[in-house]
């Protein structure tokens, strides 16, 4: 008799059950990313180019993905090809550039986060309210990684 996740045990490997469920919220945003044809990968970096308020440097961008400096600029390339970011001028240091957001860019994000929110919703609707509450106070409380 095949097992589904019902019949888990809570004290399972918590590790390949968070894993497991984050793997189906993973495919699903990556699903809804296609008909923005944008990769999660520029994805991430323009949701990173998003949380900054006054632009970011190239630097920063592969430090908060984690990636070398180069892919950095690659994605930025792309996703400047695409109209969503331009490079300016550092205001602190006109040496420097800065990238930061199109109005294209801003209106992508925002329709992405909308669907997003929504995807999530569905994905989550398998647990009452209550246990969402109750999942969001306990993951909450783990530490974040490096």
């Amino acid at each position: 008799m095949g097992s589904d996740h019902r019949d888990v045990e809570p004290s399972s490997d918590l590790g390949s059950l968070l894993h497991a469920a984050f793997r189906g919220l993973r495919h699903s945003w990556t699903e809804q990313l296609a008909p923005w044809e944008v990769t999660p990968f520029q994805w991430r970096a323009l949701h990173t180019i998003m949380r900054m308020d006054d632009g970011v440097r190239l630097g920063v961008i592969a430090e908060r993905l984690r990636i070398a400096p180069r892919s950095a600029t690659e994605v930025v390339d792309q996703l400047e090809a695409r109209g969503l970011v331009r490079r300016a001028p550092d205001p602190s240091d006109r040496r420097a550039i800065i990238v930061e957001p199109t109005p294209e860019g801003l209106q992508l994000h925002d329709a992405v986060m909308a669907e997003r929110r929504e995807r999530a919703d569905e994905y989550f609707a398998a647990l009452s309210p209550s246990e969402q509450d109750q999942l969001a106070k306990l993951l909450s409380r783990l530490p974040p990684t490096g």
